[in-house]
């Protein structure tokens, strides 16, 4: 079984094979889905051991699973997971997958692991403002790719992340065009990179008459929070929410009160689409492909000089809630 035999299946040439195996992102996503499914038909595999000779690497690469939380917000980053571990099969690379508790332990665990195997590379998630992981990398000459930018800091590795701020813009929009004017925002504390740029993207969408309130990534805690933003003296009829988990809570919150309030939350995962939650969507697998990608180019030594940075859009997706 050869890449022209996948070739020939796909309809396309063997280059373009090639970079759906190494280059992902530079594809079609059309063509790159007719490629993926000639290689599972087929059962085309790359031979690993003759490219680690050829290439003298070990085609291994790392990402930390995130700690459990309320088992709602959690399985976004599983989704990108899945999304990172199908792209590297098909580049020929395999994900080794490690926990760690915080910064310094996970910086403790490249070096362990580092030490242990012959790991070509790190995925880092979760990046955030101050983070020590990539200057500590960066000082060691490991390659690295992040899904998260650099909080704060100038753009000095390559990284993929979502629009957020783009996304609370949206679902502002989207309530100001069904006729809301008093729309809350049930946030994170300040602080927090991607929280503060979801409440950054709500605030430029309504302009400074909105009410808010902080809350940790809970269902509990966004219902406290929707309590008292709906027993304010004008409370709001509507709520952009940073995560599905504080807009399952400002459910609870209406429901309880027995007000009618649009609620619209963040990360569209399963119980969103269980419940009838609107909600924005992320691009994970695309976010997983080009990080991917990133990462081939970075070990194949065809990156550019300067780091390359990707900002993906997400998409409102509209249901009962708003």
């Amino acid at each position: 079984m050869t890449i022209a035999t996948v070739a020939r299946r796909a309809g396309v040439s063997r280059q373009t094979v090639s970079n759906v195996i190494n280059t992902p992102d530079v594809v079609r996503a059309e063509t790159r889905e007719r490629v993926r499914e000639a290689i599972e038909e087929l059962g085309y595999r790359v031979n690993q051991a003759a490219r680690q000779m050829r290439t003298g690497r070990s085609r291994l690469i790392a990402v930390r699973i995130e700690p459990a939380r309320d088992g709602i917000n959690g399985s976004v980053l599983d989704r990108f997971l899945h999304g990172l571990t199908d792209a590297a099969g098909l580049a020929g690379y395999r994900v080794m997958l490690y926990t760690a508790d915080g910064d310094a332990d996970e910086i403790a665990t490249y070096d362990e692991l580092l030490n242990a195997y012959d790991l070509d590379a790190f995925v880092l998630t979760s990046t955030h403002h101050g983070d020590p992981r990539t200057s500590w990398l960066a000082a060691r000459d490991v390659p690295f790719v992040t899904f998260g930018r650099p909080w704060g800091a100038p753009d000095t590795h390559s990284w993929v992340d979502i629009d957020n701020a783009a996304g609370t813009a949206a679902a502002t929009e989207h309530l100001l065009a069904a006729g809301h004017r008093r729309i809350g925002f049930l946030g994170w504390p300040a602080g927090s990179g991607v929280g503060d740029a979801r409440r950054e993207g709500w605030h430029r969408a309504l302009g400074p008459w909105g009410s808010s309130f902080e809350a940790t990534d809970s269902v509990e805690s966004g219902a406290a929070g929707a309590l008292s933003l709906l027993r304010a003296e004008e409370p709001p009829t509507a709520l952009v929410c940073a995560s599905d988990s504080l807009a399952l809570g400002a459910l609870q919150a209406a429901r309880e009160l027995g007000r009618d309030c649009a609620v619209i939350g963040f990360d569209d995962t399963a119980v969103a689409q269980a419940i009838g939650l609107t909600s924005v969507s992320q691009p994970l697998a695309e976010a997983a492909a080009r990080c991917m990608g990133l990462l081939a180019e970075l070990l194949d030594g065809r990156a550019p000089s300067f780091p390359t940075t990707v900002l993906l859009p997400p998409s409102l997706v509209v249901r009962q809630t708003a």
